[in-house]
Order: structure tokens, then C-alpha cells, then sequence
């Protein structure tokens, strides 16, 4: 390598961490050819005749080269996604087509397969751990899906079939990161922001000064986006807002919000589905929902089907109840004799106020984001008995936050990163991914995981010349909950086989189940008090108000659920029933349309183009599977229920002995036996709903 190459941040870490504050864009393309060079060479020596079929000489060469390459495209793919310029996503997007026909190609390589399937058949294999075992049957699978069986004159397709759902699915990303970004509506009269939050105001009130306006400017971004939803008593406004933010990437977009049309991602959506239809019918599947099956829990498109439509079935009696209590309160209270789409946030908001006599924004303040992560903190290090401590990790915006996970010993268990912040070029959402896996270097150290812990709260904000720590929602503390258990399934794993690592090889459909069940805590009192204080006094929340929040946890949650299957059984039936072969641009629309007049209780707007923004399915690899979320909360509930029964023996939910069983028997093992196998192992038993019906008030 010459000398550029070498001081490339994108090829001196090593095993460590960049400098993402020197990775240019200019790097990407020298370091991910070397890089992609690197793993085709070993390839090469790992289909050489000489080389024996074994765990040493076969797999583990292969994994190295291969995560080299998978680490670097990781960290360009997370600052496309944390800090996207044109100039990254230009260069993001020339490396692409390569790094993808990489990938398909190694997925085709039928030599390969035969090398891993003679290991599985060799005396070697039965003296392998279980964790390697499972990542040769993994590979196994995978080189089968990856199209290794196809007939060489088919492979060429296969290959160009992964190459433009790549290239799709980055278009869809960025038509939703551009559409967002391009809106700001600017406000000049303060009686305009009656009901708006002070801090929702002093942000709006920087933003505009940032880019050099008079008064206060709104955004898409959800902590600009929903306050004036939730909260503000001016009708139009949020009438202007709603349509810009349903009618982003869509055909309607130029029209609410001024984006451009080639933002719109409806070819888009139906150009993705006949790929993924063809993938499955070339890999001998009859849609692309049964081919994403075979990894997952679930055993048959049916049993998701039925899954679903149970759940429907038991939400939809609260749904309607919930829709008639809020039409009547709008009504009788607000003076709103129809209910819109606009309306829908705000008049929630205003009946749990009258129902429950308490605010979203009351509750705000007993919620500085510095106190949530220490009450976090600390309940991860009573029930996993770790210390986490500050680290100074090198990172991509002054902002972000770095940490180091130690055991009781002091050795360095794992690290992460914090990035909280909403800000522009920064995707929307929240998000874990991992930095780096757990592994046994060639030298036979253990290389530690570190993991990103990315979520978009409201940044600090400036009131009167005084700077005030940023508080967040009690729904931003069950989100950061949620992303830090994913990081924890990441983090704490003991198996050192990358491919069954933490994370990795978890069914898509358990892999919710540590995030979900993390969120529990936030609901219990005895964890509150360690994590609440007001902004302005320090007073810990008061138990009256944590009275009056559990008695509205469940406040529309008929509704709720009922959206969430809408989305679950859209994504499904797009990859089941629907023939996009043979659909119009619009069916995709319309499809979901339909599924929501048959599921929820609430019309549809006639504007609403949500499809064109799910970003989850259409460039965020939940395609098929964002029933996975309602799935891995069974487990979830039923996990965090052998909990709530050691409080009855105990007194508290943070109790060691259990939290010791979960980590040995959930965290530790990552992906290196089945999700089944895991969940038994800590209740023993198969899993039940009732904990999930009863959590929900859907009993």
C-alpha cells in the first residue's frame, strides 16, 4: 500500500476506533477498494484446493478480511446517517455498487458453500463450540439464500437484484432526509405560539436566528414537528405542519411542503417490492414474506398472518372506545365538531390533561436528559453487575457522548457512544448499531464491542441568556430505555464467534426482545426516584404525579396498537399478497389505504402518503418484518414478568439474582442458539401473551 493509503482513517484503526473527525469524503473510495482488494484475496486463498476445510484455516481468515471491510463501510454508512453532507453522500454512493456486488457475489460463491459444507460434515465440526457450530449452519443458510444453489446463468440477475435494492433503498433514505430537511415555516407573530412549550419556543427562536430570520422557524424534525402537534392551540398551524409532514418524499410534497418532485418515493416503493418479489421467486419461495422467513421465529406466512389479525381482533373493541371518548371530548370541550388529522395530538393531549389532571410537558420537566442516564446507568449496574463510567472515544460531532462498560474485576467489558441530539443532515428516528463485535483476535485477545446509541431529543436551548439542560419526554426515556437495550444485547455477550456475537444472528423477530423489555423499568416507581429531578427545584417526581401517569399509561392505547398493526399488516401484505408485477405506482397507496380501513377505527387522511416515509421497510431491512416489534413484545412482557414476580418475594424489580439469570441466559448468549432455546432457558417455559395483554390494559 502506498503511503496515502496508510494514513487513510479509513485503514489505520486496526482493531480500534477512527478519527471520524479526519474521515473525508475523498477517503471512501481509496480505503473501501484496498479494502474490498483485501477480502477478495481472501476469498481467493480460502477457495484454494490447499487450503483445508477447517475452522482455522477456512472461516476464520475469511472473517477477519471480511470485518475489516463490513467495520469501515459501517462507519461511513453511520456518518452518511449522522452527519450527511452531499459531498459523503456522493462518495457513499459511487462506493455502493461495488461493496454490494462484493457481498452478493461472496452470498453466490457455490465453491464456498461446497468448503463450509465439508466442514459441517467433518470430524472437526462436532469438537467446534456451539457458537461456532451455529455460525457455519448460519453461513450455510445464508450462502443458500445469497443464491449459491443458482444456476450460473442465473446468478448475473441475482447479483443485479442486490445492486439496485442497495441503490433503492440508499434514494428512499435520502429523499426522506432531503424532503424533512428543506421544510422550515417561519412564524413573525408571537400570539401564533399560544400553547407551545418555552423550550419548544427558545428552539424555534434559534433556529430562525441561525439562519438569519426574524421570529421563531419550525421544522420537520420530530422535536420541532410534534410540540406544535401536541400542544399548540393555533389550529392552522398545525394544519400546515401535519400536511407538509404526511405528504413528505410523495407526489404531494412539492404542493405542502415546496419539496422537490424527484424526492418522490412512490416508483420507488412499488420498484423495491418487484425486486424483492423476484428475489424470492428465483430462491424458490412464493413471495418475499415467506423467503424472510427463513431466519426468523416464525414458522409460516399464515402464522404471522393469524399473529396479527388476533391482535387486531383484541385491540380494535378499545380502539373504538378510545376514538368515541376523544370525539366526544373534542366536541363538548374544544369546539371541534370534526376531528382531523391535525387535531389528533392536541386533543389527546388536552383530554389526559382533564382525564388525568396532569401534562406531557408537567412530567418534561422532571426529566433532564443528564438524570435519566445516570437513573439508567444505575439500574444497568445493579441487575448486570457492570460499572459504566465517561470514556473519551474519538468522535463526529461535539456533542456526542463516549462510555466504557467494566466488570466487577475493572477489565473493559465494552464501550459506546451517545449521539442525543436532533440536528440537520442527521436521519431521523433512534437507533442502536454496532461499532465493532465481539471476537477472538488471531492473537487470541478478546476484541471488546462497542456499540451506537442514536436518538433525536431536543438539543440544550438558550432562555433569557441562560443556557438550560435539555429535558426530554417520558416517551424519549422509554426510547433511550429501548435503544440502550439493544446496546446491552450488543455489549454483554461472552460468545466470541463474530457471526452469533451479541446481535448478530438473533432471529430478526426476537431481536426487540431485550430493547421492549428494557422499557418496563421506566414505568416502575422505585426507578423513577433514582432517575427524576426537576429542571428548576431538583424535587424528585412526585408520587401523586407518578400516580396519575400510570393511571394513563394505557391511555389510547387501543389506538395505538391499532396503528402499529396497520403498519405491521401493510408491510406484511405488501410482501405476501400484493403482485407488484403486475400494480401501478399508486396500488402501493392504496393497498395500505385499504388495511387501515379494515384494521383501525380512524380514516385515513386523503393526503396521507406515511408509506412514502416508512422508512423502516424501505431502507431499513425490516422489509417483512416490522411485525417483529409486536412479536418479540410477547417475549418481552414475559421476560420482564419474571421480574414483577421476584418484587412480590423481594420488594423490587431490580432484583440481582434475576437480572443475573437474564444476562446469562438472553444477553450473554447473543445469536449462538435459537431465541426459543434462550427465552425457555430463563423462564422455563414456552412464552405466553398474558403478560403483554395485561401491560397493555388489553386483558
Amino acid at each position: 500500500m502506498d503511503n496515502k493509503v496508510m494514513t487513510n482513517p479509513l485503514l489505520s484503526f486496526g482493531h480500534g476506533l477512527p478519527d471520524y473527525s479526519a474521515i473525508q469524503p475523498q477517503h471512501i473510495q481509496p480505503a473501501i477498494q484496498e479494502l474490498l482488494k483485501q477480502a477478495q484475496s481472501a476469498v481467493d486463498h480460502s477457495l484454494a484446493p490447499s487450503t483445508p476445510c477447517t475452522w482455522l484455516d477456512l472461516v476464520e481468515p475469511l472473517e477477519s478480511a471480511t470485518e475489516s471491510l463490513g467495520r469501515s463501510w459501517g462507519v461511513i454508512s453511520h456518518l452518511n446517517s449522522v452527519a450527511d453532507s452531499p459531498e459523503l453522500r456522493d462518495a457513499y454512493g459511487v462506493m455502493l455498487p461495488e461493496v454490494t456486488a462484493f457481498w452478493s457475489a461472496l452470498g453466490q460463491n457455490l465453491d464456498l458453500y461446497k468448503k463450509y459444507k465439508s466442514l459441517s460434515e467433518s470430524k472437526e465440526f462436532k469438537s467446534l463450540s456451539t457458537a461456532q457450530q451455529k455460525v457455519i449452519q448460519n453461513s450455510l443458510r445464508d450462502f443458500r439464500l445469497g443464491g449459491a444453489e443458482l444456476a450460473d446463468d442465473q446468478k448475473p440477475r441475482f447479483a443485479e437484484i442486490q445492486d439496485e435494492q442497495a441503490k433503492l433503498a440508499k434514494e428512499f433514505s435520502d429523499h426522506v432526509l432531503d424532503a424533512t430537511d428543506s421544510f422550515v415555516h417561519l412564524i413573525t407573530d408571537p400570539l401564533d405560539l399560544k400553547g407551545l412549550p418555552e423550550d419548544a419556543i427558545a428552539a424555534a427562536k434559534e433556529l430562525a436566528l441561525s439562519k438569519e430570520l426574524e421570529g421563531w422557524a419550525f421544522t420537520l424534525h420530530f422535536p420541532s414537528y410534534f410540540p406544535v402537534m401536541q400542544f399548540s392551540e393555533n389550529r392552522p398551524l398545525r394544519k400546515k405542519l401535519y400536511q407538509a409532514y404526511i405528504t413528505r418524499a410523495s407526489d404531494l410534497g412539492p404542493q405542502y411542503s415546496g419539496s422537490k418532485p424527484e424526492w418522490d418515493n412512490t416508483s420507488n416503493m412499488l420498484a423495491q417490492l418487484r425486486l424483492k418479489s423476484e428475489e424470492a421467486k428465483m430462491l424458490g419461495f412464493d413471495n418475499y414474506a415467506a423467503l424472510s422467513l427463513a431466519p426468523k421465529m416464525a414458522r409460516t406466512v399464515s402464522e404471522v398472518d393469524q399473529f396479527l389479525q388476533e391482535f387486531a381482533h383484541r385491540a380494535v373493541g378499545h380502539g373504538q372506545q378510545d376514538w368515541a371518548d376523544l370525539q366526544s371530548f373534542a366536541k363538548k370541550s374544544l369546539g371541534i365538531d370534526q376531528l382531523e388529522p391535525w387535531d389528533m395530538a392536541y386533543a389527546s393531549e388536552k383530554l389526559k390533561q382533564d382525564r388525568y389532571a396532569f401534562s406531557e410537558n408537567e412530567v418534561k420537566q422532571y426529566f433532564p436528559l443528564s438524570k435519566v442516564l445516570n437513573g439508567l446507568f444505575e439500574i444497568i449496574q445493579t441487575l448486570f453487575g457492570v460499572k459504566i463510567e465517561e470514556d473519551s472515544l474519538p468522535k463526529w460531532h461535539k456533542d456526542v457522548q463516549s462510555f466504557r462498560v467494566s466488570n466487577t474485576k475493572g477489565e473493559l467489558v465494552a464501550q459506546f457512544y451517545l449521539d442525543p441530539y436532533a440536528r440537520p443532515g442527521k436521519r431521523g428516528g433512534a437507533w442502536m448499531d454496532d461499532a465493532r463485535g465481539r471476537r477472538v483476535l488471531p492473537n487470541g485477545d478478546i476484541q471488546t464491542p462497542v456499540a451506537y446509541l442514536v436518538c433525536n431529543f431536543p438539543a440544550p436551548v438558550t432562555i433569557n441568556g441562560i443556557t438550560k439542560q435539555p429535558t426530554i419526554t417520558h416517551d424519549d426515556v422509554i426510547t433511550m430505555f429501548h435503544e440502550c437495550g439493544h446496546g446491552l444485547h450488543h455489549m454483554l455477550t461472552k460468545v466470541s464467534a463474530l457471526g452469533v456475537s451479541g446481535i448478530n444472528g438473533v432471529e430478526w423477530d426476537a431481536v426487540e426482545l431485550p430493547s421492549q423489555f428494557m422499557e418496563n423499568f421506566c414505568w416502575e416507581w422505585e426507578v423513577l426516584q433514582k432517575m427524576t429531578a426537576h429542571v428548576e427545584t431538583g424535587e424528585t417526581l412526585p408520587q401523586s404525579l407518578f400516580d396519575k401517569m400510570i393511571a394513563a399509561k394505557n391511555f389510547q392505547n387501543g389506538l395505538g396498537t391499532l396503528r402499529q398493526l396497520v403498519f405491521s399488516m401493510a408491510d406484511w401484505k405488501l410482501h405476501s399478497e400484493f403482485t407488484p408485477e403486475n400494480a401501478q405506482a399508486t396500488d402501493v397507496l392504496a393497498l395500505s389505504k385499504s388495511i387501515n380501513d379494515d384494521i383501525h377505527v380512524i380514516p385515513q387522511s386523503e393526503i396521507s402518503r406515511w408509506p412514502n416515509t416508512f422508512s423502516h421497510i424501505f431502507a431499513g431491512g425490516y422489509s417483512a418484518g416490522y411485525y417483529s416489534y409486536k412479536w418479540a413484545e410477547v417475549l418481552s412482557a414475559d421476560a420482564y414478568a419474571a421480574f414483577e414476580e421476584a418484587a412480590k418475594k423481594t420488594g423490587s424489580v431490580l432484583d440481582q439474582a434475576t437480572g443475573e439469570r437474564y444476562r446469562e441466559e438472553i444477553l450473554e448468549v447473543g445469536g449462538s442458539r435459537s431465541a426459543a432455546e434462550s427465552f425457555k432457558a430463563f423462564r422455563g417455559r414456552e412464552p405466553k401473551i398474558d403478560a403483554l395483554l395485561r401491560h397493555g390494559g388489553l386483558v
